[in-house]
């Protein structure tokens, strides 16, 4: 395979991740589905995760991604784009790729240990309060399904948080493989070009 058709077996799947990630982003936005808490939260009143407003998936795994998966997917035109600079410049983008992969892999994992913020209260605290009541469990929540009782709302707040962060650490775990993947590709094009001989030929002849 030469480099240019990796770079386009890599694009796809960018493309796919990153809008996994701008899509899982968005939903933790609005717990139980609901837009309530996002508007009293506009409004002062604590009522989201901390971490979904750090707007990993949106910006590190979404648009930090989707930017370099379309130079790169433009890189592999035609499965052969002989263009060593073309090839060069993916390097650049495709560790702009990473950063921002990285930045959502970190984000989603604090999000998963921290848990979500929510309306709760447990034995040794009776008193419902809005508040992250795991933030200090270093994790040892996610394998106690008995304390997700402790959030009365929003509904299942912690399924959905559990789900979307997890979906997010595994899209920002695969984007930084593909760029790093695309690194590689990218030197290895820019130094020995984009094509075999026999790539480079059939190309000519088209």
């Amino acid at each position: 395979m030469c480099t240019g058709a990796c770079s386009k077996f890599i694009a796809v799947p960018l493309y796919v991740l990153a809008a996994v990630s701008i899509i899982c982003n968005l939903m933790l936005f609005f717990p139980d589905f609901d837009t309530q808490y996002a508007a009293q939260d506009r409004k002062g009143e604590q009522r989201l995760t901390e971490e979904v407003k750090y707007m990993g998936g949106f910006l590190g795994g979404g648009l930090m991604v989707l930017i370099p998966a379309i130079h790169i997917h433009l890189t592999s035109s035609d499965k052969c784009c002989a263009n060593r600079c073309g090839m060069f410049l993916s390097i650049g983008f495709a560790a702009a790729g990473v950063v921002g992969s990285v930045y959502s892999l970190a984000v989603a994992g604090v999000g998963l240990s921290n848990g979500p913020f929510c309306w709760w209260s447990n034995a040794q605290h009776l008193i419902p309060q809005w508040g992250a009541p795991f933030l200090n469990s270093n994790g040892t929540y996610l394998t106690d399904k008995e304390m997700w009782n402790w959030c009365i709302l929003p509904d299942n707040v912690v399924e959905f948080n559990v789900a979307l962060f997890s979906t997010l650490l595994v899209a920002a775990s695969l984007e930084l493989v593909l760029c790093l993947i695309q690194m590689v590709n990218g030197l290895c094009g820019c130094i020995c070009g984009t094509c075999s001989g026999k790539d480079r030929g059939n190309s000519i002849m088209r």
